[in-house]
C-alpha cells in the first residue's frame, strides 16, 4: 500500500495510468558509472526457485473465519511463489477483501485523461526549472550523487525532478539491481483464483474526487513542497537497509514469520506522505487523515465479511500485520480471536 499511496499522491500518475510507465528516464548508453569504492556489495543472497511463502493469520468469531495473507515488497526477483494453500482457501471462501487502496476520481474519459500526461509529467519537476543541487543541502546532494552513479548512471533528466520523485526513482533502481522486484506476486493470483471460483472481491478503497484535474496538476506544479526529509530518509534506506530488505524478502519467501518480526521494518513512505499532505492541493483533497480513513474502511469491510461468511480471505502488508496497535491489535480489541501463522 505504501508505494500505491505515494504513486496516487503524485497526482500525475494517479490521473493517468500510463504516466508512470512513461516517466522512467532512459539510461545513458554508457550505462551506470563504476560504483564508488565506499559502497560495499550486499552480502545477503536472495532465494530463488519455488518457495512456499508465509502462512496465513486466522481471525475468528462465532465459528466464522477471516484468513489473512501478509504481503511484502520487494521480494526476490527469481522466486516462484507456491500458492496452492492460498488458492484452496480462496476456493472455499465466500468473499475476498482487497487490500486497502486509494483512487482519484475524475469526470474525464480515457482520451481526455491521456491528454493530461504532459501536465502530469511537468508536475513532478521542481518549480522555476531548479535542479536537485539547488533545492537540497550540499551534504544530501553528495549522498544522492554517489548513489545515483551506482544505481541510475548518467541520466540528467532526474536531476530536474522534485526530491520526493527523484528519491523514488533511485529507490526503485536500487531494488532492481539488488536481485529484488517490487512487482506484486500475490494479488494477480488472488484475483485469478477468485474469478475462477466465482468468489466476489470486495474493494476497501477510499476515493478522492478531483473536479478539475488539469488545474489541480498546474497548482501542484507551482507549489512549494518541503520534501527534503523524505529525500533524506529514502537515501538512508538505500544506504543502510537494502541488505535487510533482502533478508525480509527471503524470510517471506520461506515463510519465516519470526525473522520478519525480528528484522527492522524500514519505511520512508510515511515521511513522504506527510510532505505531500502539507501542500494546499492535498489539504483541499483531505489527504491529511488518509491513512486513518483507509484503515477504517478496511476494518469495516472485514468485520462485515466475518459476520456473514463462514470463510473470508484477505491480504494485507506484513508490516501492517506486525505493527503494534495495527489492524490485528484493533481486531483483538474488538473481541476477535487472532491466531498467528
Amino acid at each position: 500500500m505504501r508505494r500505491a499511496l505515494v504513486t496516487a499522491l503524485l497526482l500525475s500518475a494517479a490521473l493517468s495510468g500510463t504516466a508512470a510507465a512513461q516517466s522512467a528516464p532512459a539510461q545513458s548508453a554508457a550505462g551506470p558509472a563504476t560504483p564508488p569504492a565506499d559502497i560495499r556489495d550486499l552480502d545477503t543472497l536472495v532465494v530463488t526457485g519455488e518457495q512456499p511463502g508465509p502462512g496465513m493469520w486466522k481471525i475468528m468469531r462465532g465459528g466464522h473465519v477471516l484468513w489473512i495473507l501478509g504481503t511484502l515488497s520487494p521480494l526476490p526477483k527469481d522466486m516462484t511463489w507456491l500458492s496452492r494453500d492460498v488458492e484452496a482457501t480462496i476456493a472455499e471462501s465466500q468473499e475476498v477483501i482487497a487490500p486497502p487502496s486509494v483512487s482519484f476520481g475524475t469526470e474525464l474519459g480515457v482520451l481526455r485523461t491521456m491528454m493530461l500526461i504532459p501536465t502530469a509529467l511537468k508536475a513532478r519537476k521542481n518549480p522555476d526549472g531548479k535542479t536537485l543541487d539547488e533545492v537540497v543541502p550540499a551534504d544530501l546532494y553528495a549522498r544522492w550523487s554517489t548513489l545515483k552513479a551506482r544505481y541510475i548512471g548518467r541520466d540528467g533528466g532526474v536531476e530536474k525532478w522534485r526530491p520526493i520523485f527523484a528519491a523514488q526513482e533511485l529507490y526503485e533502481a536500487a531494488i532492481k539491481q539488488s536481485g529484488m522486484s517490487m512487482k506484486g506476486v500475490v494479488q494477480p493470483v488472488v484475483e485469478k483464483t477468485a474469478k475462477r471460483h466465482g468468489v466476489p472481491i470486495t474493494e476497501a478503497r477510499v476515493t478522492l474526487k478531483i473536479d478539475d484535474p488539469k488545474a489541480t496538476l498546474k497548482e501542484f506544479s507551482a507549489s512549494a513542497l518541503d520534501d527534503r526529509e523524505c529525500f533524506s530518509k529514502t537515501l538512508a534506506r538505500i544506504e543502510g537497509d537494502l541488505e535487510s530488505m533482502r533478508a525480509r524478502g527471503n524470510a517471506w519467501a520461506v515463510g519465516d514469520i519470526a525473522t520478519l518480526r525480528a528484522l527492522p521494518q524500514g519505511d520512508q513512505y510515511r515521511t513522504c506522505l506527510e510532505a505531500l499532505a502539507a501542500t494546499g492541493v492535498a489539504q483541499r483533497l483531505n489527504i491529511g487523515d488518509l491513512r486513518q480513513r483507509v484503515t477504517a474502511q478496511w476494518l469495516q469491510r472485514a468485520e462485515a465479511a466475518i459476520a456473514k461468511n463462514n470463510s473470508t480471505f484477505a491480504t494485507l502488508p506484513v508490516a501492517d500485520l506486525l505493527e503494534n496497535g495495527g489492524l490485528l491489535d484493533k481486531l483483538r480489541a474488538a473481541g476477535y480471536t487472532v491466531e498467528d501463522p
